[in-house]
């Protein structure tokens, strides 16, 4: 008579053996997506995808070099509101009230909900025009149906399942690495852009390169990246300000190493993305206004190919980003009029206006398409008002990671404060040649 024991025993079937080490890899792979790598690939939402497919469509590789400058710039910024989050347990709103007069910040985050609001709606028809050119299905019906799941997912479901789906949806950016080996590059030319930086003075350049830098360095990413860093303490059981307060030098290393992650993956999809339309639409004269614009073109210089993958990137990174650039205004909102119940943890009714401001958002994102109103020209102004409100919101977050009384041994470092600094300059040089060359 044979043991219950006798069939584990027995050697597994190679299949077995595969889908089990598939399903320990993939499982490895989502302990390591943090809050810094899906904040990283968030920033490269289909406002940003255009910006980048404009840089590299009008310019060719001559603002590769940018993105090389953004990825350290990122990578402290977003490591210092990490940092904010750990120490003190809360959001970045809320430890700033603590260093700046809480009607200033209420008005600036008033501002960035506003930005917001407009960035979620040239999202939403970054990505129905989008899933239109790939399917011929009316982009209006892919808006309505985009808003519906969008809601359903962030509204409704749990936090761990919206961070479970947002998580695998970072890996929808890499198309744009595929696409670039699917066109012919100058390899050679591109490495020469990248490592030597390249300046123009003419309108149009100066336009495009303040553009660049005020859709990489946003403020919903700095509230995002903060509120993400408290709901990971809250799903390990640190429900109170007190028990999440304070943090280990095992906590903080593994932060930097999340942040360090995402950023330079944001970045290097940045690059890839100016490198495909470069090395196609301004090789062949094409002149692109939108996302569409870029996918469409790529046809027939490179194939349906190409077309599909920068279609299908710009689909996962917009159903990747609405839901951040909403909560993060949901986040900062709620911290600075000091809503009781507030985070994706929270049930939607316990925590009503948070989530009211979620919905709405993504709500005139959807209403916006179906409108009609200039996708364009909502990026445009979206932009003017991030680069504005990001100079005082830096300045608050320098301010606050370098106070004693907030991160006692975590203050900020030499190096951070110095990179801090400079990432103010560039961002008011940014704002005022963004006005100019308007």
């Amino acid at each position: 008579m044979k043991s219950k024991d006798d069939g584990a025993l027995r050697p597994r079937r190679a299949t077995a053996v595969f889908v089990a080490r598939c399903g320990s890899g993939l499982a490895w792979c989502s302990r390591k997506i943090g809050p810094g790598i899906v904040t990283g690939a968030s920033d490269d939402d289909p406002s940003g995808i255009a910006t980048y497919a404009i840089a590299g469509a009008s310019y060719g590789y001559s603002l590769l070099w940018v993105a090389i400058i953004t990825t350290p710039m990122m990578v402290v910024v977003q490591g210092v509101c990490a940092r904010i989050a750990m120490v003190s347990g809360q959001g970045l709103t809320t430890a700033m009230r603590r260093v700046m007069p809480l009607w200033v910040l209420q008005s600036l985050v008033l501002l960035v909900v506003a930005a917001n609001t407009l960035n979620i709606a040239a999202d939403v028809a970054g990505m129905s025009s989008a899933a239109e050119l790939v399917t011929h299905v009316w982009s209006g019906a892919w808006a309505l149906g985009f808003g519906a799941l969008l809601i359903g997912v962030e509204v409704f479901a749990s936090y761990r399942l919206f961070a479970s789906i947002v998580k695998w949806l970072c890996l929808s950016l890499l198309a744009y690495l595929v696409a670039a080996f699917v066109v012919g590059v100058d390899w050679l030319g591109a490495l020469r852009h990248t490592l030597i930086p390249e300046f123009r003075f003419d309108r149009g350049w100066m336009a495009t390169f303040v553009g660049f830098l005020g859709t990489t360095i946003t403020p919903y990413l700095f509230f995002w990246q903060a509120a993400q860093e408290v709901e990971e303490e809250r799903e390990h059981g640190r429900l109170t300000v007190d028990e999440r307060r304070g943090a280990s030098e095992a906590e903080i290393r593994a932060s930097r190493a999340d942040v360090t992650s995402g950023m330079v993956y944001s970045n290097v999809v940045t690059w890839f993305i100016v490198l495909t339309t470069a090395a196609t639409l301004h090789a062949h004269h094409v002149t692109i206004a939108t996302v569409q614009d870029a996918a469409s073109a790529l046809r027939p210089l490179a194939g349906p190919a190409a077309e599909l993958l920068f279609a299908l990137g710009v689909i996962g990174a917009g159903l990747l980003a609405v839901p951040v650039i909403a909560g993060s205004s949901a986040y900062a909102l709620a911290e600075a009029l000091n809503w009781k119940a507030e985070g994706l943890a929270e049930k939607p009714s316990s925590a009503r206006p948070f989530y009211t401001v979620i919905t709405l958002g993504i709500c005139f994102g959807v209403a916006a398409d179906l409108f009609k109103i200039d996708a364009v020209g909502m990026l445009f102004w979206s932009a003017v008002v991030n680069g504005f409100v990001a100079i005082p919101i830096l300045i608050g977050i320098t301010i606050a990671g370098n106070s004693r009384e907030l991160m006692g041994k975590w203050r900020n470092r030499r190096g951070s404060n110095i990179w801090m600094v400079i990432t103010v300059v560039l961002m008011s040089l940014a704002a005022i040649g963004l006005v100019v060359t308007a």
